[in-house]
């Protein structure tokens, strides 16, 4: 639009007929010194506080400062007409024109077209220098940082557009080839940027877009030609500077409610809008206002939004639900500072119901009965009427006991429908200690009533009685500790555990029996609750965890319908010594040559202060055979074979002892191979296993044949004869052979 009016302008400047001067007419004409103003730049993207030239104004006064004002807000005239870039500006088609304006001494505004154009001729971009040796900048490829370019997004031109160019000194003295690598060069997103190779000219070779990629980052390279690499890689960033070009957007429909009592400036609801342009500048510094407010009843300004929060507040009276139950508000966000683009959203505010209403006690006394011990119970269910708009906070109830439970026995909560109140006990009453209970209870609704409203809070009183009922006797305490020796005897007196009834109104008697008793150890008087042994406790049996057995106590009174109450007792059983150390082992084999001591381990049921240190000793025969002693722990027997002893199987008879001297005998059985150390060879159990028919076979075959030869060579008397003695002599032959045989194969026949 302003190009056209700057072309109305000049047409209009062109066909005015000249100004006639007289003679008589001053000199002096206020206003601009020019017909138009021109100001030339050498790039298309202007940054803030460019400044562009001076403008030339005159009133026919003194006056040297003067008042401007221009139709493009992203410029600026001082006082002094120096024209300045108040915002940065970029160029889309070489130029941009725009109006100045200023006032003589009469008040008459002056105007004046603008054309802000780059000269293409005196465009200039800048020129990377690769860091010369010994600057000191070489110590690493990035210790050498230019300033990044800057490229403005949406650029419109011919592409690719020149936006630098880079140089190496030793192109004066040789033939240097140029190119760059990495992001937006030969990497994703490949081609944005590229290089004349010989000139070393940087191009971007499309329009760029801040909001998918806002920076890049490649190296640039020189290489000397035929001569390979000629400088250290040089970092290039290139920062695409941002242009408004996205709108602000609302990514949700605002619903709220409001209150018909809402007081003048309280927020009923904020909006927020986005922008996609680059943060903290004027392309994405939003304002908001409302454009429309439906029904514009009773007033059309009953909201004001913050145009910098967003923030929605209440300013007008007559909120009036059952008039205009809903508000439909148009709300706008504009990008610089409310004078770019804009987006909108539509924020609803439904009007809901003030609480001026109280809720009121369908009736004004209750009466209840309850029976004692009994938790959770409902005690009375009260109704309310309300006459606000229903479901709504200013008609659900709530309930509260004003007084009559200073201990906490009652507790009241509101009912699924918000208009009842159920009354129940919060713990066990006792009749014992209240037999009856008066209680105030008052309603409210779920919020506080609208400010001016003038209510009475209603209440209603609960009379509840309680029902004395059989309670079952008490254990005090209710697990009772005692240590005993395990050996208590038998009708020795455990302890006397008795239990009282609460309820003292009945005058009960009050009796025992045993409920659990595991091992069967108790007895108790049914009368006075003496508990004695009734058969001998062991601290060993399994029965015992931790020392402690456990049984359980009952105690019950004489009611038609006895209660029962239980208690429990713990017996501590203190150890004596009444087991004597065992060996674990009870079975051994060892060589019959150099034989390797044996480790046998012995344990005691009893505690640590009836067991080790232990003591050993050989009985009989064992003593000749073996020798038998405890080791460095004294926990363990190191029993070792004193003699060579045929293989076979053997008793070894030892008497063990704790250090208090209670013993007893274990009998360990050793088996004997004929073998040295501890390489275990027990052959005779191979012989004495499943292959003892198959020998005894071959035996009797071996046999049968030397009867056969016998026979041919002696006469038939004497070879009956002969024969009879020769398997005389073969089985008892056989019999040692085969004696000798198992030893070695460690079986017996």
């Amino acid at each position: 639009m302003e190009s056209i009016w700057f072309v109305i302008w000049c047409i209009l400047t062109v066909f005015q007929p000249p100004n006639l001067v007289t003679a008589e007419e001053p000199v002096c004409v206020p206003g601009f010194q020019s017909d138009q103003l021109t100001f030339s730049v050498t790039r298309n993207y202007l940054t803030r506080g460019t400044v562009l030239g001076k403008v030339g104004f005159t009133d026919c006064t003194d006056r040297t400062r003067f008042l401007f004002d221009t139709s493009d807000k992203r410029f600026v005239v001082k006082t002094d007409g120096v024209l300045m870039v108040k915002r940065a500006v970029y160029l889309h088609e070489g130029h941009h024109d725009f109006f100045i304006h200023s006032w003589d001494s009469q008040g008459l505004k002056l105007t004046i077209p603008v054309s802000v154009s780059m000269n293409a001729a005196d465009a200039q971009v800048p020129v990377l220098q690769f860091p010369k040796p010994g600057e000191g900048l070489r110590r690493r490829k990035r210790d050498w940082v230019i300033p990044p370019l800057s490229v403005p997004e949406n650029m419109r031109g011919n592409y690719p557009l020149k936006v630098a160019q880079i140089r190496s000194a030793e192109d004066r003295t040789r033939k240097m080839f140029y190119s760059i690598t990495g992001p937006g060069a030969d990497l994703p997103p490949v081609g944005r940027f590229t290089m004349d190779r010989e000139t070393g000219n940087l191009y971007v070779t499309q329009p760029l877009d801040r909001e998918q990629t806002a920076s890049y980052t490649f190296e640039a390279h020189a290489v000397a030609d035929g001569a390979g690499q000629a400088e250290d890689p040089m970092e290039i960033i290139v920062n695409v500077i941002d242009q408004n070009d996205n709108k602000p957007y609302f990514t949700v429909e605002y619903n709220a409610n409001v209150a018909e009592a809402t007081a003048i400036g309280t927020e009923v609801v904020r909006v927020e809008a986005k922008d996609d342009d680059e943060s903290n500048t004027d392309n994405s510094e939003l304002r908001y206002r409302i454009l429309n407010q439906d029904p514009p009843l009773p007033t059309h300004n009953m909201f004001e939004i913050n145009p910098i929060t967003g923030s929605i507040r209440v300013t007008g009276r007559g909120l009036d639900r059952e008039k205009y139950p809903q508000y439909t508000l148009t709300v706008q966000a504009a990008d610089m500072k409310g004078e770019g683009l804009t987006g909108q959203t539509k924020v609803i505010l439904t009007v809901t119901d003030s609480n001026d209403n109280a809720p009121v006690f369908t009736q004004k006394s209750y009466n209840s009965r309850v029976d004692e011990n009994k938790k959770d119970v409902v005690v009375v269910r009260m109704m309310v009427t309300d006459e606000d708009e229903p479901q709504t906070p200013a008609w659900n109830a709530k309930f509260k006991i004003v007084s009559g439970d200073p201990d906490g026995l009652f507790t009241v909560k509101t009912g699924t429908n918000k208009q009842e109140g159920i009354l129940s006990t919060a713990k066990e009453l006792d009749f014992e200690r209240a037999s009856k209970f008066t209680l105030l209870v008052s309603v409210e609704n779920e919020i506080p009533f609208a400010p001016g409203v003038s209510v009475v809070t209603s209440t209603a009183t609960v009379v509840v009685n309680v029902k004395d009922v059989n309670e079952a006797p008490i254990f005090d305490p209710k697990e009772m500790l005692v240590v005993k020796p395990e050996d208590l005897a038998v009708d020795e007196v455990v302890v006397q555990y008795t239990a009282s009834d609460p309820g003292t109104a009945r005058k009960q008697t009050v009796s025992y029996k045993i409920m659990n008793d595991p091992a069967g150890w108790l007895n108790v008087d049914k009368d006075t609750g003496l508990i004695k042994v009734r058969a001998s406790m062991d601290r060993e049996a399994p029965f015992v965890t931790n020392d402690r057995y456990i049984a359980t106590i009952g105690a019950y009174d004489n009611d038609a319908v006895p209660a029962t109450g239980t208690g429990t007792l713990i017996i501590q059983l203190e150890d004596v010594n009444d087991n004597a150390p065992i060996i674990e082992q009870h079975e051994i084999m060892v060589c019959n040559k150099d034989p390797a001591p044996q480790l046998l381990s012995v344990t005691d049921k009893d505690g640590p202060e009836f067991g080790p240190p232990y003591s050993v000793s050989l009985q009989g025969m064992s003593k000749t055979n073996w020798t038998a002693r405890m080791n460095n722990s004294r926990t363990g027997i190191i029993l070792n074979l004193a003699i060579e002893l045929p293989s076979g199987n053997y008793s070894v008879i030892l008497t063990v002892a704790d250090k208090h001297g209670l013993e007893q005998d274990s009998i360990i059985k050793a088996e004997v191979c004929d073998c040295k150390g501890e390489d275990l060879m027990c052959t005779q159990r191979a012989l004495g296993g499943s292959n003892l028919p198959i020998i005894r076979g071959v035996l009797g075959g071996i046999l049968l044949l030397m009867l056969v030869l016998v026979v041919l060579f002696v006469s038939l008397r004497k070879e009956e004869q002969k024969e009879l003695t020769s398997k005389d002599n073969i089985f008892y032959y056989n019999r040692e052979q085969s004696r000798e045989d198992d030893q070695v194969n460690g079986h017996q026949f």
